[in-house]
């Protein structure tokens, strides 16, 4: 009698030791990957990165291990988003516009002067509007966790000096791989060259292009200074980033694992911003330091830009979607209080 009690009350242990055991930090298994970038190491995308390495880190207990590729050592954005598709590299983060070859409601965060803030942006792209349009992005094999921020473009040449809209025409300019910034730039009357970051320096020394558009902290960190004499301080676009995970590897995660990378990338997101903001706020000045010479549109002729490219938000908002681009300007609307 005694032995059967013993059995039963082993046989009762057993699941209930294994319920103890369930979902907890324990369950987070070993993982090592590859997250790659276009950006040189000491940007604001890679020191964003590296706390998204560091958070994760710390909230596995050292069981995951992401590895940074800054640089485009693993290709261009083009190129790493196909990677990332196929499963080759785990992660990568690119201006979210770049998807728009992807999922073509993402087109509509390229518009031109679109936000009149990052705030602006946060509030837009945090809120329902980005979250529908991460929700588009499995079935082409990637998944969104977080929008982090490239910032303002503003346009450099190594012809002349750019302060109204005329000094524009002609300019041989390479753009972002999307076909809002080719359409906006040939708008304008100049040549519009896409090309990948990757390949932007040696196309500016070799004159293979005149100029480019790109935030100021892109200006200081990839030296374009070295091969440009001319900024202008148009902020004619603004980039939200995204940072995305192959769905091929995001399927392979248990729930706790999901976790700790979903909430690591919406802490490196804040820390990241304002780095980028602060790095921004300071970039103009050192631009000029090294010689380049800075030139700051007039409100009039900034009107001028943002009228030449109006007709483009008609153009695209068919193609990208009307339905998309209505949600867009209303949630926009919202957030400046109309």
């Amino acid at each position: 009698m005694l032995n059967r009690l013993t059995k039963l009350a082993l046989g009762l242990a057993l699941p209930i030791a294994l319920l103890a055991s369930g979902p907890a930090v324990a369950e987070i298994r070993e993982h090592s990957l590859k997250f790659a970038a276009a950006n040189n190491k000491g940007h604001p995308q890679v020191m964003g990165m590296e706390k998204f390495a560091e958070l994760v880190k710390e909230k596995s207990g050292g069981k995951i291990e992401v590895k940074l590729f800054p640089g485009g050592v693993l290709g261009g954005d083009v190129q790493t988003v196909s990677a990332l598709q196929g499963g080759v590299i785990e992660m990568t983060v690119l201006n979210a516009g770049i998807l728009a070859s992807n999922v073509k409601q993402f087109g509509a965060v390229d518009l031109p002067f679109l936000f009149n803030s990052g705030e602006e942006a946060d509030k837009v792209m945090d809120g329902a509007f980005g979250t529908s349009l991460m929700k588009l992005l499995p079935d082409t094999g990637l998944v969104g966790l977080a929008y982090w921020e490239l910032g303002f473009r503003n346009l450099t040449n190594n012809r002349h000096p750019v302060t109204k809209l005329e000094d524009i025409k002609g300019l041989k300019i390479r753009t972002i791989q999307s076909p809002i910034p080719i359409e906006l730039f040939n708008s304008l009357g100049a040549n519009a060259v896409p090309l990948p970051y990757t390949e932007l320096y040696t196309a500016l020394e070799t004159g293979t292009v005149d100029g480019q558009e790109n935030p100021a902290a892109n200006i200081i960190n990839a030296k374009f200074f070295e091969v440009q004499k001319y900024m202008t301080v148009t902020r004619h676009q603004y980039n939200p980033q995204i940072v995305l995970i192959s769905k091929k590897f995001w399927d392979g995660l248990n729930d706790e694992e999901k976790t700790v990378f979903q909430s690591a990338a919406t802490e490196a997101r804040d820390y990241q911003r304002q780095v980028s903001r602060e790095f921004d706020a300071k970039a103009i000045e050192e631009i000029k330091k090294t010689g380049m010479e800075v030139a700051e549109l007039s409100p009039e002729e900034t009107q001028k830009l943002r009228d030449a490219v109006k007709p483009l938000v008609d153009k695209f908002a068919a193609q990208i979607g009307a339905e998309t681009v209505t949600q867009l300007f209303k949630e926009l609307d919202t957030v400046r209080g109309k």
